[in-house]
């Protein structure tokens, strides 16, 4: 089975998921999982609350039942005994106040003033909170205004109690529900950070990623179409890839010939301008052979000391152009020489055909910056990668855009990091290798 990719761009590495990012997302206050526990929050309170209400209602209403149903029993006793039917209630039993006339207080004057003499009025009094509210019963005996009141105070103190202990149990719950609720949506959101690092996986070039994820929801189903696409993609580049690998071999009998037979045209103008194109198709040919070796995994890196400043001097010097080379110190690494005399190669002939000059090189322990004052890499370069037979923009000059394509793919064999960016000021494109040390 051919290797996966290497990543388009090692400037695009996945983020880094070490304890600051899992902090970061912990905190996130955009993050699914504090949505999740804001609306459970929500409908908890509120669940909370309208139970709450109906239970204060209810009990409420059941207690001042209960209190007209005493003060309206104490007004029935203080009838009898305004009548001398009975003695007057003893007040500490029924703790009432017996009022006659004018010591009725207004309010249930009003009430009984329209209403029958045998309807009596109950009126539910608040105003002193100091000592407690007080539920009165009214009457008119013989036309006299008769009126007493039961105390209300303890029938009051336990409602407060009762929603005070409801607000308790309401908190209670918030405290178990919330972590609850929040260890209930990592589990979920487990899953689907599981499917967008696959997802960046695949992005990264890793087309061997799966999710291989099993149940029968909709995350399930997520995860299944994120691996069915990443079939379907692995499918089709690999046929491009087999594609590329068979034109390059048909292509390279024919070529041999022709280049055979440019040799024994005669010299003139003409045959130096074949020869020239010939040049360059054996080139192409060459590269997408490279290519195709490369996406097969056929590569195998051979590592040795070598000093990496002599290194770089003579790949320089061997493009014959113009490129100022600087080196700090007297750098070792153990590489694959030929393998990063191409990707030097390839990225000083890719300064020099698509920048500005001057082109400067510059080596300092592991790293190498190869340099031009152009207009830099295209912004589709940066975003995407370097892509086969486009270079990104018409100011970036011609060529089939193999070059940092075969640079960045022999930096995967030999394990260095290729990073494309372009310089602040004064502008131009910026290719950095970090070998391993």
């Amino acid at each position: 089975m051919p290797r996966s990719n290497p990543p388009t761009s090692a400037a695009r590495t996945t983020r880094d998921e070490g304890p600051g990012h899992t902090l970061r997302r912990l905190v996130n206050p955009r993050s699914l999982r504090w949505k999740v526990a804001a609306g459970v929050a929500a409908a908890a309170c509120a669940m909370a609350l309208g139970i709450g209400l109906l239970v204060h209602r209810t009990t409420e209403e059941r207690d001042m039942n209960i209190g007209r149903g005493r003060a309206i029993e104490a007004l029935t006793e203080a009838e009898a005994a305004f009548r001398g039917e009975q003695p007057v209630p003893s007040p500490p039993a029924e703790r009432l106040v017996y009022l006659v006339g004018d010591d009725v207080p207004d309010p249930l004057l009003e009430r009984i003033g329209s209403r029958p003499a045998s309807d009596p009025v109950t009126w539910y009094d608040t105003r002193k909170p100091l000592q407690g509210p007080r539920m009165w019963a009214a009457g008119r005996v013989d036309g006299t205004a008769l009126a007493v009141h039961v105390d209300m105070s303890s029938d009051w103190r336990s409602r407060q109690a009762l929603d005070r202990h409801m607000r308790y149990a309401a908190l209670a719950t918030l405290a178990v529900v919330v972590p609850l609720t929040v260890l209930a949506a990592e589990l979920v959101l487990r899953r689907l950070r599981r499917v967008a690092g696959t997802a960046r996986r695949i992005k990264h070039g890793d087309l061997d990623a799966r999710t291989r994820s099993r149940g029968h929801d909709e995350i399930s189903d997520i995860s299944g179409a994120v691996d069915l696409m990443a079939d379907a993609l692995q499918d089709r580049l690999r046929n491009e890839q087999r594609f590329t690998a068979d034109v390059a071999h048909e292509l390279r009998t024919p070529l041999t010939g022709l280049v055979t037979a440019t040799s024994l045209l005669p010299e003139s103008e003409a045959t130096d301008l074949v020869r020239d194109r010939v040049r360059v198709l054996r080139s192409l040919v060459d590269d997408l052979l490279e290519i195709s070796r490369l996406d097969a995994g056929a590569e195998e890196a051979d590592a040795q000391p070598v000093p990496l400043g002599e290194l770089v001097a003579e790949s320089v010097q061997r493009t014959s152009l113009e490129t100022d080379v600087s080196v700090i110190g007297d750098p070792v690494v153990e590489t694959d020489p030929r393998r990063l005399d191409r990707i030097v190669t390839n990225l000083i002939l890719n300064a020099h055909r698509h920048g500005t000059a001057p082109v400067t090189v510059l080596v300092e322990g592991a790293t190498i910056v190869v340099r031009d004052h152009g207009p830099g890499f295209p912004r589709e370069v940066l975003d995407h990668g370097p892509q086969r037979f486009r270079t990104g923009a018409a100011e970036r000059g011609h060529g089939h855009g193999l070059g940092l394509t075969i640079a960045l793919g022999q930096a995967h064999v030999i394990g260095a990091r290729l990073t494309l960016a372009n310089a602040d000021a004064p502008s131009g494109a910026v290719a950095t290798l970090e070998l391993p040390r």
